[in-house]
């Protein structure tokens, strides 16, 4: 699956700011559980040298090949989030990425931590997580009453599921991370709501609500109402 384009954006401008404070025209990025290389790869194709690690081997393998098929060139590592000191190394990346991973480490706080020693001084953390919010309001919309109070009552959390995450939650954990956090947004606030019929039924549409997708994702009063909610983070 290719990266959101909402975040896509941000991460293109945060890395040409991080490559102008550093003087450099290619920075050091670790995608942590990067899969298929969604992000990674169009990265990559900037001139950025990114090393995705993930533990599935066939995921590594994916993205690998999306970059060749890009002719980009890309490393991967098989490893977990929370080893990630050891397997990049502390203080070796600009940015790194951290893209729905904290919905299914053991201890989210302990991936955010390993994240903040791989970091430089100066360099990001992209954060991106499902959105507990979200998830109860999608539930009750289809009708599935007692999920969604079952996750009102959890909020945050899922039993025999993916952890969700406020935006105060996400925040939270950069800041114990010993990281700054910085400006944040709401990802498919309105594309997960919208029937598929309506966006269907009017050529323009699907570009429309595209354009509305990109308008409110900056919108504070809306961001732990999108399915996912991206946070920036600053050592």
């Amino acid at each position: 699956m290719a990266g959101n384009p909402v975040v896509l954006d941000v991460l293109q401008t945060v890395a040409s700011t991080l490559a102008g404070q550093t003087g450099g025209a290619a920075l050091d990025i670790v995608d942590a559980g990067g899969g298929t290389g969604g992000f990674a790869v169009p990265l990559a194709s900037l001139g950025h040298h990114v090393t995705v690690v993930d533990p599935s081997p066939d995921s590594l393998a994916a993205a690998q090949r999306r970059a060749a098929e890009q002719n980009v060139p890309l490393r991967a590592v098989q490893g977990d989030a929370a080893d990630l000191a050891l397997v990049a190394g502390k203080q070796s990346a600009d940015l790194v990425l951290c893209h729905s991973v904290l919905e299914y480490v053991d201890s989210p706080p302990a991936a955010m931590a390993a994240i903040a020693a791989v970091l430089r001084p100066g360099g990001a953390v992209s954060v991106l997580t499902a959105s507990a919010v979200a998830a109860v309001i999608h539930r009750a919309l289809a009708g599935r009453f007692d999920e969604a109070q079952r996750l009102l009552a959890g909020l945050g959390g899922a039993p025999g599921g993916p952890r969700r995450f406020t935006l105060a939650g996400v925040t939270g954990l950069i800041e114990e991370a010993g990281l700054r956090p910085g400006p944040a947004l709401g990802v498919r606030v309105f594309a997960d709501l919208v029937p598929r019929v309506v966006a269907d039924a009017d050529p323009g549409a699907a570009k429309a609500l595209q354009e509305l997708e990109l308008a409110v994702a900056v919108h504070p009063a809306f961001h732990d109402f999108a399915a996912q909610v991206h946070v920036l983070g600053y050592r």
